[in-house]
C-alpha cells in the first residue's frame, strides 16, 4: 500500500513533489497502512518531460553505468549521494522508499563502455542489441549467457541497497515474458543483503503458467497494461482478477496497477492536469474490486492536491480490513451486468461485494446462500454496507414475488440497488 508518482507526475517528478507526498501519506494515510512511497521512471534524465521519452537521453551515470539520480531534480543526491538521503527523509516519517527500474544496460553505457564493477568486462560486452524494450529508448537488453550480465545486475542493487530502497518496481520483465531477467533481478536482490521488495510490470498476456515461477522470483506482479481513469480500463480488471485474485497471498500477489484517483496527468504521461474522470461510483467500484481481489493497492494521484471525497477512499478502516484480513477471495457469478464476489474474514465473518457493470441502476434481491451470507444463522439477521456503514437486513423469503424474483421461498434475500458502474462491500 502506497503512492507512486508515475499517474501524476510521469518522468519529471521532482525531490520537493516526492517529499511532499510522503509528508502527506505519513500524517494522513501511515495510521491505515499505507507505507511506501515510489520514484517511477526516468529519474536520471535531466531532459525528462510531459507526454513520452527522449531519444538519447543525456541519462546522470556512475562510473560502473549505473543510473544515478538527475541532481537537478533531486539535489539531495548531488555529490555522489544517490537516493541515499532522500531515502533517509522518507524512512524518517515512517516510511518506506521506492524506485522504478529497467530492465537491462543503459545505451549511454555501452556507448562509453563503462567498466562493469567487480569484474573485468564492460558494458559493451553484456549488451543484447536484439532484446530491447518496445516503448523505451534507453536501455539495451542484457545477454545473460555472459556472467558479467549477472555481475551488473548485482552492482545496480548493491547500489540501490545502499541507497536505502527497500522497494523495486522493475519494469519491461513481463510482455514479453523475460525469465532470465526476471532470475537474474532476484539473484542481485537476494545478494544485496536488504530486503528488498521486488515488483514487476507490465502484465500484458500475462498467463497463469508464469505463476509458480513469479512465486519464486518476485513479491508482485502486474496483470495488465498501464490502468487510467476511464471506466474500460477498470472493467477489463474483473476478468483478469477472477483469473488471478484465488492465487494472491504471502506467496505473491497479482497487481492490478495503480490507482489513477485523485489529482492526475499534472506532467503525466496521458492528459492534461486534472482530477480523475471516474464518476464517484466507478471510483469505489475500482477501489472495491482491488481489495477484494486483495490487489497491491498504489494511489497514482497527488495527494495534497486530490479532494477529500477522493482520500476518503484510503481511510476506510472497515473496508482497508479486507484487503488486509480477508480469503478466500474470488468470483462467484457473473451474468449479465452483475458480478459478485466473496472472501472469508478471519474470524468467522463472510464479505460479499456486488457489482454493477452496466449502465443503468440495478436492483438486486441477491440470495444469501448464493453467497454464503448468514440467512442459516437465526442470530445474523443483518448485514453492513462497509463504505457508507449502513444495516442491511437479511430478509426471509415466503413466497415468489417481483422484489425477490430469483429466491426460492424458504431462503433470504438481501435487496441492494446498485448505481451504473457501482457496487456495494457487504460484511455479514
Amino acid at each position: 500500500m502506497g503512492w507512486n508518482s508515475w499517474d501524476c507526475y510521469g518522468t519529471t517528478v521532482t525531490e520537493a513533489e516526492v517529499l511532499a507526498n510522503a509528508r502527506f501519506m505519513a500524517e494522513h494515510l501511515l495510521p491505515f497502512g499505507w507505507d511506501t512511497v515510489v520514484v517511477d521512471i526516468d529519474w536520471s534524465d535531466p531532459t525528462a518531460r510531459a507526454h513520452g521519452y527522449n531519444e538519447g537521453a543525456p541519462l546522470a551515470l556512475d562510473d560502473h553505468g549505473r543510473l544515478v539520480p538527475d541532481p537537478g531534480r533531486f539535489p539531495s543526491s548531488a555529490g555522489g549521494a544517490g537516493f541515499g538521503p532522500l531515502a533517509e527523509q522518507v524512512h524518517a516519517l515512517g516510511l518506506r522508499f521506492g524506485i522504478h527500474t529497467m530492465r537491462g544496460i543503459p545505451r549511454l553505457a555501452v556507448e562509453r563502455d563503462t567498466p562493469i564493477l567487480g569484474t573485468g568486462a564492460s558494458a559493451a560486452d553484456v549488451a543484447d542489441r536484439t532484446n530491447t524494450c518496445e516503448w523505451n529508448p534507453d536501455m539495451w537488453g542484457l545477454d545473460h549467457a555472459h556472467p558479467a550480465a549477472q555481475a551488473y545486475y548485482d552492482s545496480t542493487l548493491a547500489l540501490y541497497a545502499a541507497w536505502g530502497v527497500d522497494f523495486v518496481k522493475a519494469d519491461d520483465m513481463l510482455w514479453p515474458y523475460q525469465a532470465a531477467d526476471i532470475e537474474a533481478y532476484a539473484r542481485a536482490i537476494a545478494r544485496s543483503g536488504r530486503p528488498i521488495q521486488l515488483s514487476l510490470s507490465p502484465g500484458r498476456d500475462l498467463s497463469l503458467t508464469r505463476l509458480e515461477h513469479l512465486r519464486e522470483h518476485t513479491t508482485m506482479w502486474r496483470v495488465c497494461d498501464d490502468l487510467w481513469d476511464r471506466w474500460e480500463d477498470v472493467e477489463a480488471n474483473f476478468a483478469r482478477f477472477a483469473r488471478w485474485a484465488p492465487h494472491a497471498g504471502e506467496r505473491g500477489w497479482p497487481d492490478g496497477d495503480m490507482l489513477p484517483l485523485g489529482r492526475i496527468g499534472l506532467r503525466a504521461e496521458r492528459g492534461e492536469p486534472r482530477d480523475d474522470r471516474l464518476t464517484p461510483a466507478e471510483r469505489r467500484t475500482l477501489m472495491t474490486l482491488w481489495v477484494i481481489a486483495r490487489s497491491p493497492l498504489m494511489i497514482g494521484g497527488d495527494l495534497p492536491t486530490s479532494d477529500p471525497a477522493t482520500v476518503a477512499l484510503f481511510t476506510n478502516p472497515d473496508v482497508l480490513a479486507v484487503h488486509a484480513r480477508s480469503s478466500n477471495n474470488r468470483e462467484v457469478f457473473r451474468e449479465g451486468p452483475l458480478v459478485l464476489w466473496t472472501a472469508d474474514g478471519p474470524d468467522g465473518e463472510r464479505y460479499v461485494a456486488a457489482f454493477n457493470l452496466g449502465k443503468a441502476p440495478l436492483a438486486v434481491a441477491l440470495d444469501a446462500a448464493n453467497v454464503s451470507l448468514p440467512a442459516s444463522r437465526p442470530s445474523r439477521t443483518t448485514v453492513r454496507e462497509l463504505w457508507t456503514g449502513a444495516v442491511l437486513p437479511v430478509v426471509p423469503v415466503t413466497t415468489q414475488s417481483d422484489d425477490a424474483r430469483g429466491v426460492a421461498p424458504g431462503s433470504a434475500a438481501v435487496h441492494l440497488d446498485l448505481e451504473p458502474h457501482g457496487s456495494v462491500l457487504l460484511r455479514g
